[in-house]
């Protein structure tokens, strides 16, 4: 009975979208095929030209890799049999401020899996309380492991993931792992799905220089519809573009929320002290430590120490997503400034490592998200300029447009695998303009991070001064640069 309501929620949500973008489509008048309309739509086009360029080569791809290239090096991983088999497997956990109800979820799937996979195993929990511990040997006893699963805590003080990861490295560097052993990183949201482990450790002896990989993503969003629906989009939307990455080996992000390393790399002192006090050196505003971010700071340290990064399409995860705020409209906006600014930190510093250490591509979407701000904002700027001064035909037009590609684009995400809904084609179109002056404002304050969850930002102690200096010169910046955006786009319309 709920899938059948769901069902026909959806049917009723899909009927509304193209109901009211026929409306649309059917006001639009004649005057939008005059000389100066076509000149606003080729004018749009020009715009997008950039933009759905990038998107389309992720696309296909993506496409190529999921259903070309990783079926065969599946298909090789399976052939190596025993001889793809890991020494052994060390599960790293880190927990904190997170309820008990997902603690004892995420554990048990780990758990689980430790003692299903078939592979000796140590669970190492990096965990502030004890109440988290008590929990833990509970769960223990009750789900009593094979002999060949042991347990490990490292107790640590609150002071951030960072410390909590770099603890439980130098816990796992003290069992002296050898050559052929692998770590998953897991965080304390994340569910386990069956398999996981077998599914993600052989590739390590299939790449020979692959230092870590990431895994599909799926959601349950203790939330509001919309904010299910954003976080479901987000993560469809990941698996393609990750899958676009994995074609050359080159995934940007090794995911917080669940990735595996070789042994030997999360025991490299370099790598440790990258993720444990990562930061930079900034022209303005100084040198700052990263709080946020460790699952970047992780991928450059293998992209600088000269490692491979993959993606496992098949192998899935569940996520139990805790949004910031009851608000949708704040709490994305939370998430965005953390994920872009965890994102900006990293770029420059990564694009100077080179094409020949990133490859072309790479570097191309490195490049990307740098200008992908201004780009993402130049189509309703435009509508709205040409709007005050020829008309609304243009605004009709402009949402016309917004709401066909939209829909498209939503329809491509079908063959991700994941479910898409009614709301995609609205949230897409949110993400872009909201985004995009997320990423605007936080492009120049790099040094502003906080945790959403553990509600802790970063306190640098600068003089008043400094502290005025870095205030006012990162207002004028985005002053000057919006102006010179805005007068730029006025002169060509």
């Amino acid at each position: 009975m709920d899938k059948l309501k769901a069902s026909l929620s959806q049917a009723s949500g899909w009927l509304l979208y193209l109901t009211v973008l026929m409306a649309l489509a059917l006001a639009l008048p004649r005057t939008v095929f005059t000389p100066e309309s076509r000149d606003f739509i080729l004018l749009l086009g020009v715009v997008g030209i950039w933009r759905y360029s990038m998107g389309a080569l992720h696309y296909v791809r993506g496409m190529l890799f999921l259903y070309v290239v990783f079926p065969h090096y599946r298909r090789k991983a399976k052939a190596l049999g025993s001889a793809a088999d890991p020494s052994h497997v060390y599960l790293l956990v880190t927990s904190f401020r997170i309820d008990a109800l997902t603690t004892a979820q995420v554990y048990r799937s780990v758990i689980e899996e430790a003692s299903n996979c078939g592979y000796p195993c140590t669970l190492v929990c990096s965990i502030v309380e004890l109440s988290d511990e008590l929990l833990i040997k509970n769960l223990w006893g009750r789900l009593n492991p094979p002999d060949q699963v042991k347990l490990d805590f490292v107790r640590i003080p609150g002071t951030g993931k960072r410390d909590g990861l770099a603890h439980g490295f130098r816990a796992i560097s003290r069992h002296m792992p050898d050559e052929r052993a692998v770590v998953a990183v897991i965080d304390g949201d994340t569910v386990l799905s069956p398999g996981v482990i077998r599914k993600t450790a052989p590739f390590f002896q299939l790449f020979d220089n692959l230092g870590g990989l990431t895994t599909n993503e799926y959601c349950e969003v203790r939330g509001s519809y919309i904010m299910s629906e954003w976080h479901k989009l987000r993560f469809a939307q990941r698996h393609i573009n990750m899958s676009s990455m994995a074609l050359n080996k080159r995934v940007l992000t090794l995911t917080g929320r669940m990735s595996v390393f070789r042994a030997k790399v999360i025991t490299d002192p370099g790598f440790i002290a990258d993720v444990e006090s990562d930061h930079l050196q900034h022209w303005r505003l100084g040198n700052f430590k990263f709080l946020t971010g460790d699952d970047k700071s992780s991928w450059y340290s293998l992209m600088r120490l000269g490692y491979d990064t993959f993606y496992v399409p098949d192998a899935a995860i569940n996520t139990v997503e805790h949004p910031p705020e009851k608000s949708f409209i704040k709490a994305s906006r939370k998430l965005m400034f953390r994920w872009y600014g965890n994102n900006l930190r990293q770029n420059a510093r990564a694009l100077r490592l080179g094409v020949n250490r990133l490859g072309g591509f790479t570097s191309l979407v490195l490049f990307d998200q740098r200008v992908s701000m201004w780009t993402s904002l130049l189509g309703p700027c435009v509508a709205i300029i040409a709007t005050i001064k020829y008309g609304f035909a243009y605004m009709l037009l402009y949402i016309v447009w917004i709401g066909l590609t939209r829909l498209i684009l939503t329809l491509l995400l079908l063959a991700s695998g994941h479910r898409i809904g009614p709301a995609y084609p609205l949230i897409l179109y949110y993400n872009q303009i909201i985004g995009a002056m997320v990423k605007v404002y936080v492009f120049f304050r790099l040094d502003q991070q906080s945790w959403t969850r553990q509600k802790t930002k970063l306190n640098r102690d600068l003089a008043s001064f400094q502290r005025w200096f870095n205030t006012w010169s990162s207002r004028t910046m985005t002053f000057s640069a919006a102006s010179v955006f805005v007068a730029a786009l006025m002169w060509v319309v």
